[in-house]
């Protein structure tokens, strides 16, 4: 089973991350983008300091730049990377994309089968892209003959039915273990729908991982990570309410109203299972072994929780490493 490792947006040693994170034979080194990196300029560092490691983008929102910049983006990395390069797309939120970005928070699962789309088209083949959508227009532009595949991180029904239609692969976040297969049947059945296979997207959630002796630093920051999400925007709160649908609202009221310390106490130990791993080394690598031995998963993605300890996170990049 592929493993990724997510590059922690609180950790400033972006090409020392990703040397041991390829000596500990993680097969992609993801980072992800907010506010304060570029994903793009991280994962150039990373890749004059690694070989084999392949390096992905989870994620860049869709709204921030236009398809012909990601494209130009990603294939100039993949000529620093030989190649290596994985490009993880997604709507993000409105208020990233409306109080950061200053845009308009439009049709979110249009702007991302758009944006896939013609940004697969941009680096795809040898040729001229000429493209009509309803949010992009583009007329006689060489294509950029990159083969890089493209991702998206889609919740909703609407952006998985656009993942389906157009990605590569699929970056379920804060999905609920158990709800996965059901999830990725709305994208499966598009893909069949349009003449693809479901075989060939490649499903890749990224996992909030805590492993530590300490268990009980480990589970605090697991619930301080799930509340902040699922008090941080109402896609993250619906999925984790598809299994938990009287705790979802109550973590993400908590968490709005400045009750964070309620918000963190509300997260239930069923909650981080079906939503983490977590716990001693033995049992977080049992549920590693769990959830990446389910049929839906092709790969797991470990994220360290926001805030963790130097010991917690060097802890868990050592513990759930291929090279263990």
């Amino acid at each position: 089973m592929p493993t990724g490792l997510l590059i922690p947006g609180d950790y400033d040693d972006v090409g020392g991350f990703a040397e041991r994170a390829e000596s500990l034979g993680y097969d992609c080194l993801w980072t992800p983008e907010l506010w304060g990196r570029d994903a793009f300029v991280a994962l150039t560092m990373a890749a004059h300091r690694t070989e084999r490691i392949d390096l992905g983008t989870a994620i860049v929102n869709v709204y921030g730049r236009s398809p012909a910049t990601l494209a130009q983006a990603a294939a100039t990395l993949a000529d620093v990377a030989d190649g290596r390069v994985r490009l993880g797309l997604g709507t993000s939120t409105a208020k990233v994309v409306e109080d950061l970005h200053g845009m308009a928070f439009d049709n979110p699962p249009r702007r991302l089968h758009e944006t896939i789309e013609l940004t697969k088209a941009f680096l795809g083949g040898d040729g001229r892209v000429n493209y009509e959508g309803k949010l992009f227009s583009v007329a006689d532009f060489r294509s950029l003959d990159r083969e890089i595949p493209v991702y998206a991180a889609a919740l909703g029904a609407s952006n998985r039915r656009a993942t389906g239609r157009v990605a590569d692969g699929w970056l379920p976040h804060n999905v609920p273990f158990d709800q996965l297969p059901e999830a990725f049947e709305t994208i499966a059945e598009t893909a069949r729908q349009t003449g693809r296979d479901p075989d060939d997207i490649t499903v890749a959630p990224y996992v909030p991982c805590a492993v530590g002796d300490d268990t009980d630093e480990a589970y605090a920051a697991i619930r301080n990570h799930l509340a902040y999400y699922v008090g941080s925007s109402d896609g993250y709160e619906n999925a984790v309410a598809q299994s938990f649908p009287d705790l979802a609202p109550r973590i993400a009221d908590d968490w709005r109203e400045g009750n964070r310390d309620a918000a963190r106490e509300a997260v239930s130990d069923e909650m981080i299972a079906q939503l983490a791993i977590c716990g001693s080394p033995d049992d977080a690598r049992a549920q590693f072994e769990e959830l990446a031995g389910r049929d839906v998963v092709d790969e797991v993605i470990v994220s360290i929780p926001i805030g963790a300890s130097d010991t917690l996170r060097d802890g868990t990049v050592a513990e759930l490493a291929p090279n263990r």
